[in-house]
């Protein structure tokens, strides 16, 4: 599956951003759908995932009760709800899709997105 990812942009602390990640492939239900962020000089971090078919949601403690996501199987989309935001979202965000179950850990997703940048100032 490719993917791709957009909506990120410059948004004032408290403000909200929803990004989505588009992806190709005729099995996108199978897939289990991460989202990850990748703050400057920090390693890429999971914040977000969505399995497949009971569509189970996993949250950071970071972003729990701010960030949803979602996913809509018929669009091929996933999605990625951004609200009460802070400068420490502040991140390169990637989408990330695997066969398998939903994992924290960024070498277990098989295919990424290419990146969208949410700035968020203070």
């Amino acid at each position: 599956v490719q993917l791709q990812a957009s909506g990120g942009g410059l948004v004032q602390a408290g403000g909200s951003l929803r990004l989505s990640c588009a992806a190709s492939g005729r099995t996108f239900s199978s897939y289990a759908m991460g989202w990850f962020r990748q703050a400057p000089g920090k390693e890429r971090e999971g914040i977000s995932c969505i399995a497949k078919y009971d569509e189970t949601t996993y949250y950071d403690d970071s972003v729990k009760g701010r960030f949803t996501i979602s996913r809509d199987n018929a669009k091929k989309m996933v999605y990625l709800q951004m609200n009460s935001l802070k400068p420490e979202d502040t991140a390169v965000y990637f989408c990330a899709a695997d066969r398998r179950r939903c994992s924290w850990y960024s070498s277990h997703f098989s295919s990424w997105g290419q990146g969208t940048l949410v700035t968020v100032s203070s």
